[in-house]
């Protein structure tokens, strides 16, 4: 019998090298400029719950408002997923830049995952179940407020919103869902100052920044808003196991 052909070595150190970077995902979210640790600890937490669902991978995480921390935590050939809920000015721009010297592959991120409207659906009528329960008289029509960001830079982060906002609504027919905005009309004030009592408001975010600790809560108390204020999207329980499909898909 021929003996089998060899592989010369650096062949075999480039596919060993190539496996090793495919299983390094770095989830990069953008973090809290005035406070970065406690949303870097946070992201941290996430990405250990996502490892539990990635046996064999590497994730790692970064706020791009920890200074270095992103370049410190990159590895060449590493997966990017971008903790955000739309393809901005974070993303498109701030992220590639950041990453230029760094070979990588960047995934669409967090809030653009077509699985993201089922999940918030199901979501939604556990917590209109719950509310209905405890209800003494529930007549009026259920309604969900998305609070989203909205941006003074361009068009994308409201129309990324109004995208997903239009994906949703078939899967909650009967429920009234509209969209308010902290940085351009309609502004989630106005727009929480016609809601009816009994709604829900569901911040639109990933991460429970000061937008979500402070800036809607405010809104929602200038508008005397009476419904219920949901915990940001990007911290319930199930996002790191949606988050590690999304890698897997990738």
């Amino acid at each position: 019998m021929p003996p089998s052909p060899s592989v010369p070595a650096d062949r075999l150190l480039q596919a060993s090298t190539a496996r090793s970077a495919t299983k390094t995902v770095v989830i990069v979210a953008h973090g809290q400029p005035s406070a970065p640790e406690p949303a870097e600890r946070a992201l941290a937490q996430l990405a250990a719950q996502v490892a539990r669902f990635l046996p064999g991978w590497d994730i790692r995480s970064a706020t791009l408002a920890q200074p270095d921390r992103l370049e410190t935590v990159m590895r060449k050939g590493a997966l990017v997923y971008p903790f955000f809920m739309a393809d901005g000015w974070f993303t498109t721009k701030v992220l590639p830049q950041r990453l230029t010297a760094i070979g990588h592959r960047q995934l669409p991120p967090f809030g653009q995952d077509p699985a993201l409207p089922e999940f918030l659906a199901s979501m939604v009528q556990q917590a209109l179940a719950a509310q209905t329960a405890t209800a003494e008289n529930h007549t009026a029509q259920d309604s969900l407020l998305l609070a989203a960001h909205g941006s003074a830079r361009g068009p994308k982060a409201a129309a990324a919103t109004e995208r997903f906002a239009t994906a949703l609504r078939p899967l909650l027919p009967g429920l009234d869902l509209v969209t308010g905005y902290i940085e351009q009309a309609p502004y989630l004030a106005d727009i929480a100052e016609i809601m009816p009592p009994q709604s829900l408001c569901l911040p639109f975010f990933a991460q429970s920044g000061d937008h979500v600790t402070q800036d809607i809560p405010a809104a929602l108390a200038k508008a005397k808003f009476q419904g219920r204020l949901l915990p940001a999207l990007g911290t319930a329980p199930q996002i790191a196991q949606l988050i590690a499909k999304a890698i897997r898909r990738a």
